[in-house]
């Protein structure tokens, strides 16, 4: 079987609604590490339910609609799968707790020929089920290895941003937790790539990997701390191509390139292996 071209942009995703507390937000911070320092007054605002607040990123990890790319009739090879670029844009800063709907839907796929897969490109739109207002729109790009040549028109895909070549203007460096993965994977991801050691030997990892998602939240931890003074409501857009995998327990450090008023690049570096984990990142944000 093979990707159809008409039929997967046409393909209908069913809706998905999730209910979430301030104890699930205050779960997906920890998970990235706020609070490992217990006395940092900023950080304790996401992880404490006295004046709570809620990390932006937060929001790629609600209403998400599963494995639709196995479950449903798609025509791709779901084994190979691997995760592109992300873009979050946030209509409204998210409350602590809620009921959220989920509006899913393929919105691009472009095939990069035999042998060579294809990208899969969706968009998720966030809602606030009580009031029907658009709380955030995620986009997803997925390399399907497995898929090129299945006919697709000859289209070649948008370049991903580029960060300036220049030193950084900013640094921010962020701890991760050795029980990161372990945290983080409660808050939706339960692959046990991220968690059972022989799972992660089996996919050539020496232990189990950090979250894609997970270092894309600590960046924008790194960027809401840097760039918006800890205020979520200041926090506009980001997007970003993950390039390298990252172990629980690295310290990752976001570099930054303040391009004009509002608007940001960086990319995160794991430090001790001299690893860019992610590139190609942008901000928009409140100044």
């Amino acid at each position: 079987m093979a990707i159809v071209y008409d039929e997967l942009l046409n393909l209908s995703i069913p809706d998905s609604e999730q209910s979430y507390t301030w104890k699930d937000s205050i779960m997906y911070a920890l998970g990235l590490g706020l609070g490992l320092d217990p006395s940092d007054p900023e950080e304790l605002t996401f992880v404490y339910e006295e004046g709570q607040k809620v990390l932006p990123t937060q929001a790629v990890v609600l209403a998400h609609p599963g494995f639709w790319m196995r479950d449903l009739d798609t025509g791709i090879d779901w084994v190979r799968l691997v995760a592109g670029e992300f873009d979050l844009t946030l209509t409204a800063p998210l409350p602590p707790g809620g009921t959220v709907t989920g509006h899913s839907k393929v919105i691009d796929v472009f095939d990069k020929g035999e042998g060579r897969g294809a990208v899969v490109q969706s968009q998720r739109i966030l809602t606030d089920k009580e009031s029907g207002k658009e709380i955030a729109t995620i986009r997803q790009s997925t390399f399907c290895r497995g898929d090129g040549g299945f006919g697709g028109p000859a289209r070649q895909q948008p370049k991903p941003h580029q960060v300036p070549d220049r030193a950084p203007d900013l640094i921010c460096e962020l701890p991760t937790s050795t029980q990161g993965a372990l945290l983080y994977r409660l808050s939706g991801d339960l692959n046990p790539l991220h968690a059972d050691p022989a799972v992660a030997i089996k996919a050539g990892f020496p232990k189990p990997i950090l979250h894609g998602l997970a270092t894309f939240g600590v960046a924008g931890h790194a960027l809401l701390k840097v760039l918006c003074d800890y205020q979520p409501e200041r926090f506009r857009r980001i997007g970003a191509r993950f390039t390298a995998p990252v172990f629980p327990g690295e310290i990752l450090r976001t570099e930054i390139w303040q391009d004009e008023e509002g608007v940001a690049s960086f990319q995160v570096r794991c430090i001790d292996r001299d690893v860019v984990a992610v590139g190609h990142g942008y901000l928009e944000y409140d100044t």
